[in-house]
């Protein structure tokens, strides 16, 4: 497929970029529901998600579809993968850290992927074998040797917190070496930032493929890698994903299958 399903997917990502942003003023009115404990969605994640789905259905009518909100639309070797607003705990608190994320798979391989954040209107994209970018401005992650200095993203997932006793080891491990960790509450932009080296590196358990889809394709386009716990490499099928640059993510992945349990390494 050309490169143009990268546009279709970034008006898609601009337009609920809008949506999101136009309700911003009104939190306090939106209707919000808790779908599992902890875990909520908000009017403006289905109506995002809404819009969307209308404009990549427009151009790929025959494409399949999965949708964080709207789950399956249709089957078929070429699926569209959307989290229509990745940080939606920050965005109903008002915290300025939220993004759209969109990704076509590809016999579970993301080959197209596109992170918007539209409070800054940053613009991450990114096509199989050619490059990831900023603002159509080529990114790469960061040359960090390994993990002395280097700064280190994660999450402690709403939904997994029976893995927190071993993430929180993996967590103290790597600060014995890293500069220092963040936890910002965004896996999508998390692994945007790694592409384009801001953080040098991101970890995190029991994520979804919407979550990480589109930001893993730009890790790897700007020269990075990502994998499971264990060090596999490709999207992982439990969530449990690692990413950087081959050094980094190397010796994350190090300390932390010394700190992580059977169940997270997939053993």
């Amino acid at each position: 497929m050309p490169r143009p399903a990268v546009n279709v997917a970034a008006r898609a990502a601009r337009s609920a970029g809008n949506i999101i942003l136009r309700y911003m003023n009104r939190l306090e009115g939106l209707a919000v529901v808790e779908k599992q404990r902890m875990d909520f969605a908000s009017e403006v994640d289905r109506l995002a998600e809404a819009e969307i789905v209308k404009e990549l259905r427009r151009a790929y009518p025959t494409h399949a579809i999965l949708g964080e909100e709207s789950g399956q639309i249709g089957k078929g070797p070429l699926t569209w993968v959307i989290d229509p607003l990745d940080g939606t705990h920050n965005y109903l608190r008002g915290i300025p850290h939220f993004c759209v994320s969109i990704a076509l798979v590809e016999k579970g391989e993301p080959v197209y992927g596109v992170v918007f954040d539209p409070l800054r209107d940053e613009l991450f994209t990114a096509s199989k074998g050619d490059g990831a970018y900023l603002n159509d401005r080529r990114i790469r992650v960061g040359k960090r040797e390994g993990l002395s200095g280097a700064l280190i993203a994660t999450g402690y997932p709403y939904r997994a917190r029976n893995h927190l006793e071993s993430q929180l080891a993996m967590t103290a491990a790597l600060l014995t070496e890293a500069e220092d960790i963040r936890r910002m509450g965004s896996a999508a932009l998390d692994l945007a930032y790694v592409a384009s080296g801001r953080v040098d590196g991101f970890f995190e358990p029991a994520l979804n493929i919407w979550d990480i889809a589109a930001g893993a394709l730009l890790v790897r386009e700007a020269g990075g890698i990502y994998g499971d716990f264990a060090g596999r490499e490709g999207l992982p099928e439990s969530g449990n994903i690692i990413a950087g640059n081959i050094s980094v993510a190397k010796a994350m992945t190090e300390v932390i299958k010394a700190n992580a349990t059977a169940r997270l390494l997939g053993v």
